[in-house]
C-alpha cells in the first residue's frame, strides 16, 4: 500500500557525524563575524537582549538572593529560544537571502514550540543543581549563607580542597549541559527531529570530536566570561558571534541533509 505523502515519518536514527579538527574552532568563529557583519541590526537585538536578561538576573542577585534559583531556571528556558533566532539569520544568509528581524521573530516563535522539552530539561538540571548545593550547605556547613558573596567567601576561604570540589562539580554540570545542547538546539530548528533524537546526536557530536569541541567550549567560556567582567555588555556582540558561529559549527559537525526539514 502506498504511504500518504503528507505523512512525515519522524527519524529515529541520529545522522552521521562529520570530523573536524581543532582549527575549525577559528573558521567558525569568522564565519560568524562574518553573518553577524552580514546580518547587522537582526543579529545585534539578541545581544540586547540578552545584556538585559543577563542585568536582571544579576540585580536578583544582588537584591533578592532567594529568587536566584528561579530566575537562573528561567534564563535557561528562554536561552536556547532566543539563540534560534540567530541561528534562522545564519541559514537566510547561507540561501543567499536579505535576513530580516520578522526571520528572528519567527524563529523564536517556532522555537517555543520545538525546543519546550529541551528547554525542560535544562530548567531541570538547574534546579537539581540548586537543590542539591542547599542540601548540602543544610547538613555539611556550618556557615550563614545569605547572599552570594556569603558562598563565594566561604568556597574561597575555607581551603583548596572545597574550592577545587566546587569548581569540579561546576565544570561537571556546565560540560553536561554543553554536551546536550551544542547542536542539538540548531538541530530542532533546521530539522524536523524529536528532542530525544537531537540530544543523542549532540552527546555524539561531542563524543566524535573531544578537542574540537574541547576547544569550542573553551571559546564559549572565554567569551562569556569576557561579557560578564564587562558588566554584560560583551554579549551585545559576542553573543550573536557565538550563535552565528555555533550554527556553522553545526552545518559542518551534522549531516543532516536526510532528515526532513522543518
Amino acid at each position: 500500500m502506498n504511504q500518504d505523502p503528507r505523512v512525515t515519518i519522524t527519524p529515529t536514527e541520529p545522522p552521521p557525524i562529520r570530523k573536524a579538527p581543532p582549527a575549525a574552532v577559528l573558521r567558525w568563529i569568522r564565519l560568524g563575524w562574518e553573518d553577524l557583519r552580514r546580518a547587522g541590526w537582526p543579529s545585534l537585538l539578541h545581544g540586547l537582549i540578552l545584556s538585559i536578561a543577563s542585568l536582571v538576573v544579576v540585580e536578583v542577585a544582588v537584591l533578592f538572593w532567594p529568587l536566584l534559583p528561579g530566575a537562573v531556571s528561567g534564563f535557561l528556558f528562554i536561552g536556547p529560544i532566543l539563540s534560534t533566532g540567530l541561528f534562522a539569520l545564519s541559514k537566510r544568509l547561507e540561501l543567499g537571502e536579505r535576513p530580516r528581524t520578522k526571520d528572528a521573530v519567527d524563529a523564536w516563535r517556532r522555537g517555543s514550540r520545538c525546543l519546550f522539552r529541551l528547554g525542560l530539561l535544562l530548567v531541570l538540571v538547574a534546579t537539581l543543581w540548586v537543590g542539591i548545593t542547599k542540601l548540602v550547605f543544610h547538613f555539611f556547613v556550618d556557615a550563614e549563607i545569605e547572599r552570594p558573596l556569603d558562598f563565594l567567601r566561604y568556597v574561597v576561604l575555607q581551603g583548596n580542597d572545597t574550592f577545587v570540589e566546587w569548581t569540579v562539580l561546576a565544570g561537571l554540570v556546565i560540560a553536561l549541559v554543553f554536551s546536550v545542547t551544542v547542536v542539538s538546539v540548531p538541530l530542532l530548528v533546521d530539522r524536523d527531529v524529536s528532542a530525544k533524537l537531537a540530544l543523542v546526536t549532540s552527546l555524539r557530536t561531542v563524543s566524535e570530536n573531544p578537542i574540537t569541541m574541547f576547544g569550542w567550549a573553551l571559546f564559549l567560556l572565554l567569551a562569556t566570561t569576557l561579557s560578564i567582567a564587562t558588566l554584560m555588555l560583551g554579549f551585545l556582540i559576542l553573543y550573536p558571534l557565538m550563535g552565528h558561529a555555533s550554527w556553522h559549527a553545526y552545518r559542518e559537525l551534522v549531516d543532516a541533509g536526510g532528515l526532513p526539514p522543518r
